[in-house]
C-alpha cells in the first residue's frame, strides 16, 4: 500500500514563492500516477499539476507557467514548486496517487497567499 503525508504550505505575500512536498511510503512501485490538488473553501478540490510514472507531466490552465511538478530519483518524493504566487492560489493543497492499489489522498497543507 502506500501513504502520503504533504508539507511545505504557508503564509506568503502575493509574488512570493513556495515549494510543497509530498513523501510517499509503502510501495512506491505501484505508483501510476501522482496529483497534485487544491481545494479553495466553497469551491471544488481541481487539478494542479500531474506528473505520470514515465514522466510527462501536465498542468491546469491557472497554473502553467507558474507551478512546476518534479520528484527524485527514488520516486519517494514530489515536489511543487510555486512561483509568482498569487491571492487566488489560496488553498489546501493535496497529493493525490494514482497506485495499483487504487487512490491515495494525503492529508493536505495549507498554503495562504496575501495581497
Amino acid at each position: 500500500q502506500v501513504q502520503l503525508m504533504e508539507s511545505g504550505g504557508g503564509l506568503v505575500q502575493s509574488g512570493e514563492s513556495l515549494r510543497l512536498s509530498c513523501v510517499v511510503s509503502g510501495s512506491t512501485a505501484s505508483i501510476k500516477a501522482l496529483g497534485w490538488y487544491r481545494q479553495a473553501p466553497g469551491n471544488q478540490r481541481e487539478l494542479v499539476a500531474r506528473m505520470l510514472v514515465n514522466g510527462a507531466v501536465d498542468y491546469a490552465d491557472a497554473v502553467r507557467g507558474r507551478f512546476a511538478i518534479s520528484r527524485n530519483n527514488a520516486f519517494n518524493r514530489y515536489y511543487l514548486q510555486m512561483t509568482n504566487l498569487k491571492p487566488e492560489d489560496t488553498a489546501v493543497y493535496y497529493c493525490k496517487a494514482v497506485s495499483s492499489w487504487g487512490d491515495v489522498w494525503g492529508q493536505g497543507t495549507q498554503v495562504t497567499v496575501s495581497s
